[in-house]
């Protein structure tokens, strides 16, 4: 069971991962399937952890405090 917690994690921190990197494609269409997916998974995360932690200009470091978290209760598990 704790390596399926793992792996759940893991593949999500991917995920959130893949959205960073989609933000920096240029013109990018945001009503592709793909997107709209991403942003649905990832969405209820991450919008929570956005109004807690104050973006600095254009930056936005809420993936990467929500991929450290999601390594802490990995480690919690593991």
């Amino acid at each position: 069971m704790n390596q399926i917690i793992g792996q759940v994690i893991d593949i999500y921190s991917f995920i959130i991962i893949v959205r960073v990197f989609m933000t920096w494609i240029p013109n990018l269409d945001p009503h592709h399937p793909i997107v709209q997916m991403l942003r649905q998974v990832t969405d209820p995360v991450l919008e929570p952890a956005r109004r807690l932690i104050p973006s600095f200009g254009m930056m936005d470091f809420s993936p990467i405090v929500v991929i450290f978290a999601l390594r802490i209760i990995r480690g919690l598990f593991l």
